[in-house]
C-alpha cells in the first residue's frame, strides 16, 4: 500500500517560494515547527525532529533554523529568561508576549488598548510608529505553574 501524502506545512511552502532546495531532513524539521504551538528553542526543535527521523542531528537543525531565520521564515526570540533563542513562523500576525518566569511558558496575546497607546507615545514624540515588540515578564498570581 503506498505511503499516503503528507500535507505540505506552511513552512515548506515559504521554502519554496523563496527557492529553497528542500531536502527530507528541512522538511521535517519545516514541519516541526509550523506544527508548534509553543516557541521551541533548536534543542526541543532537534528533540521534536529526531522522533520522526532518527538521522537528524543538532547541528542539521542548528544549521536549518539559522538558514530559515536569515531566509525571513522564522523569528527568533531571546525571552531572557535563560533559556537559549527561541522560534515561531513569521507571518502569523501582530501579538505580543507573556513570559512566565517560573516555567519559561511564553503566553501570546493582543490588546487594543496596548496598540493603541504605543501609537499616542510615538505620536506624541513626533514618530510614525513601523512596528514594535513587547515582551512582559511575570509570575502567576496564584500558586501552581
Amino acid at each position: 500500500m503506498p505511503k499516503a501524502a503528507t500535507k505540505e506545512s506552511r513552512l515548506e511552502r515559504l521554502c519554496a517560494e523563496r527557492g529553497m532546495r528542500m531536502t527530507g531532513q528541512r522538511r521535517t524539521i519545516a514541519r516541526v515547527l509550523s506544527e508548534a504551538e509553543d516557541h521551541p528553542d533548536v534543542e526541543e526543535v532537534h528533540r521534536r525532529a529526531s522522533a520522526q527521523d532518527p538521522r537528524i542531528s543538532l547541528s542539521t537543525v542548528y544549521r536549518t533554523v539559522r538558514l530559515f531565520e536569515t531566509k525571513g521564515i522564522l523569528e527568533r526570540h531571546e525571552f531572557g529568561d535563560r533559556r537559549r533563542a527561541r522560534y515561531e513562523p513569521v507571518g502569523h500576525g501582530h501579538h505580543d508576549h507573556l513570559i512566565n518566569v517560573k516555567t519559561g511558558e511564553v503566553i501570546e496575546f493582543r490588546n487594543e488598548q496596548i496598540e493603541k497607546l504605543q501609537e499616542s507615545v510615538a505620536r506624541e514624540l513626533g514618530f510614525r510608529l513601523i512596528g514594535h515588540r513587547l515582551e512582559l515578564f511575570g509570575t502567576p498570581l496564584k500558586n501552581g505553574k
